[in-house]
């Protein structure tokens, strides 16, 4: 293939296309594969090769949200929803940090607390939405509790594994300038263990998002969960796609918040 160039006044010889850099062509993959995959599924349903009953139109789900705003009813959902998952993730997060941290520099922490967390940790977080419902009734605690116990051992573990990835030669120069607890904790524990800290967080997050859908299938009377299954049950198929495009939004945008926080907290681990 040929390229044409051009010759400065120098006498050098410059390309007059640039190929687009790597960051570049990535950006525009990602933003092309879902907007292709839309174009197919609207192809699609316009020329009736997909049945609509079942995967409606692109267009008729977006006018279904554009109608569902105009009216409110989407915010009340969302925000509900938002609230459940901000209060519940905060309830686990903060914890599952100050534990791992101290199971990650203590022994008998580790040894009192490790072997109920290796225990308990398999048990589907949603099969115990019952036992919730039973301890705190049908409210919102049973949300913020059932989204904290999911929260909270994913970023345990991932910030006890972040202490303990350490290197031993900065937990050696902190016990030999004696440096108290609180100094072991705050100035070599917490940030050493960053990086897998806000792994922890991105983790937590993605399965606050899953349990407090799950949640509000059965345990709610609004939400985007209650949405979903409501309209799957009285057969409204636009509105539950627009429940389910709103979770894979938010689910987008919360991904996003978590890495500017990541670059902002760790910029030395982030490329």
């Amino acid at each position: 293939m040929s390229v044409k160039s051009i010759t400065g006044e120098t006498g050098e010889r410059r390309s007059i296309f640039r190929w687009p850099s790597s960051q570049t062509l990535e950006r525009i993959l990602s933003a092309s594969s879902p907007i292709l995959l839309l174009a197919i599924w609207e192809l699609g349903a316009f020329i009736g090769y997909i049945d609509t009953r079942f995967f409606p139109a692109p267009s008729a789900v977006l006018l279904e949200m554009k109608h569902m705003i105009e009216t409110n009813e989407l915010w009340v959902h969302l925000s509900i929803s938002l609230q459940r998952i901000l209060i519940g993730f905060v309830i686990g997060a903060v914890p599952g940090v100050l534990l791992g941290i101290a199971i990650g520099l203590w022994g008998p922490v580790r040894a009192l607390v490790e072997p109920l967390i290796d225990a308990t940790f398999p048990i589907p977080k949603i099969a115990i939405l019952p036992l919730f419902i039973m301890i705190f009734g049908i409210g919102e605690e049973s949300k913020y509790a059932i989204i904290a116990t999911a929260v909270i051992y994913l970023v345990l573990i991932n910030t006890a594994a972040g202490v303990r990835n350490i290197d031993k030669i900065y937990l050696d120069v902190g016990k030999n300038f004696r440096a108290s607890r609180w100094m072991m904790f705050a100035d070599i524990a917490l940030p050493g263990a960053l990086p897998l800290i806000v792994a922890g967080l991105k983790l937590g997050m993605g399965v606050a998002l899953l349990v407090i859908v799950s949640a509000e299938f059965v345990g709610a009377k609004s939400g985007i969960g209650y949405l979903i299954w409501t309209s799957w049950q009285v057969f409204q198929v636009e509105k539950m796609y627009v429940g389910l495009l709103i979770s894979a939004m938010l689910g987008f945008a919360t991904a996003i918040g978590l890495n500017y926080l990541e670059r902002i907290l760790i910029p030395w681990k982030v490329r």
